[in-house]
């Protein structure tokens, strides 16, 4: 078992650190925090360095300032990098953390060695951006955990729901003590920037994966598709009967996924650092 301690940045970004190699960061969800990823840590940890972290207004980072876009999130990966003295990391980021690692590869494309899209959202149809923005004027009312039970439903099979009951309970838990602001602030940015400098996306040039879960409703296998299309050869990849939190249901799935996927990248990022092998 691997045991953990976290620890912050000089900016406040709390984050949890472990293993060697090519470093690998990990960003959570809206509602979520780094610990969602204890599945993908105790994966990759023998391979790579892996480094997860609470984005802004979550879990024990601070709330991000009011105004502040996808720059300033991908201004607080930066600052940890910064913090841990590494030059480059592959990035992966998961549902709106997939915004916020397309947002860093655009904004701070000299500190990426891959990029990898997990669950995320790109050009929504109009009747999926009015459920999102449904969603979001209720948890502007109502708090962080208006639409939890709904997002449950969403997230998870049935199945996997019945099966481990505690887990659920822990992430409702987690979802109904973010703070308000922060939330919302986050959540609003999740709602509206799913086309986020989409025009821009060509100008990544280096190994991407795009994935997602076949029964994903809110981050769709057509999403996946186009997104990747936009990206100078990013692969796709949909995991057969896979939700939303496919990491967290289904972690050696994804783990397998993600080890074929860095392994075929290493000499890109052997080449981009000047190592022969």
């Amino acid at each position: 078992m691997i045991r953990l301690t976290a620890e912050r940045t000089p900016a406040g970004t709390s984050y949890l650190a472990t293993g060697q190699g090519h470093p690998v960061v990990l960003i959570h969800g809206v509602g979520l925090n780094k610990e969602m990823w204890g599945g993908q840590i105790v994966g990759l940890a023998p391979h790579f360095q892996v480094i997860a972290y609470d984005m802004l207004g979550h879990g024990a980072s601070p709330r991000p300032d009011p105004g502040t876009g996808l720059a300033g999130y991908a201004e607080q990966l930066r600052e940890l990098l910064e913090h841990l003295k590494l030059e480059r990391a592959t990035v992966i980021g998961f549902s709106m953390g997939g915004l916020v690692a397309r947002a860093f590869a655009l904004h701070h494309p000299e500190r990426l060695e891959g990029l990898v899209i997990l669950n995320s959202v790109f050009n929504r149809s109009a009747e999926q951006r009015a459920g999102v923005i449904e969603r979001t004027r209720q948890a502007a009312e109502h708090g962080p955990d208006a639409n939890a039970e709904a997002a449950l439903s969403r997230w998870f099979s049935h199945e996997y729901q019945a099966a481990n009951p505690a887990q659920i309970a822990a992430i409702r838990q987690t979802l109904a003590s973010n703070d308000p602001q922060g939330y919302l602030t986050t959540y609003e940015l999740f709602a509206t920037q799913d086309m986020y400098r989409a025009d821009d996306l060509g100008g990544i040039q280096v190994p991407t994966l795009v994935a997602t879960g076949e029964l994903d409703p809110g981050s769709t296998p057509e999403m996946a598709r186009q997104l990747a299309e936009r990206i100078p050869g990013a692969r796709v990849v949909v995991l057969e009967e896979q939700r939303h939190m496919m990491p967290v249901e289904s972690p050696r799935l994804v783990n397998q996924m993600l080890l074929d996927f860095l392994r075929q990248a290493e000499p890109f990022q052997n080449q981009a650092k000047g190592i022969v092998a």
